[in-house]
């Protein structure tokens, strides 16, 4: 996650290509980094959108708040279908996931609104993705680094 931060933030002024597309020439490309997003999601329990967004960012050159519209809608397919086998298998809290339901959709609501401003400004959106990359790393490290203290 802190390479793709600094990836990020080396690019941050570039706007995309807002027609960027997956096409014949790109495919492969997108293919391999939506290959390694989802390996590193499986392995490591990180992903969607800090992963995702990235790796579109880079397949294809498309302007990062389309990465993130397009990493939702991956990422909703991803979880529609894992949440359908959970309630299916009765491993779910139901009460407590329309509680959080309801407060993702005020924040997504104000995220979306926030994100839109950021991008308004070169390179000021990208940067404060990288943060949150760099935050969520730092978060991972020390949670990893007290696990293993306790063994």
């Amino acid at each position: 996650m802190v390479v793709v931060g600094v990836l990020m933030l080396r690019d941050r002024r570039a706007l995309g290509d807002e027609g960027a597309e997956c096409i014949r020439e790109n495919a492969p490309r997108v293919l391999g980094f939506g290959l390694g997003t989802g390996v590193f999601s499986g392995f490591f329990g990180i992903g969607g959108g800090f992963l995702i967004v990235p790796g579109l960012v880079a397949s294809t050159g498309m302007p990062i708040i389309n990465a993130i519209g397009s990493s939702l809608v991956a990422v909703t397919a991803f979880g529609l279908t894992t949440a359908f086998n959970y309630s299916l298998s009765g491993l779910v809290d139901w009460s407590l996931a329309f509680v959080f339901i309801g407060g993702g959709i005020v924040g997504s609501l104000l995220g979306t609104k926030m994100a839109k401003r950021l991008s308004g400004t070169a390179g000021l959106l990208t940067m404060v993705f990288a943060v949150l990359i760099f935050v969520v790393a730092a978060y991972m490290l020390l949670k990893s680094i007290g696990a293993f203290m306790t063994i």
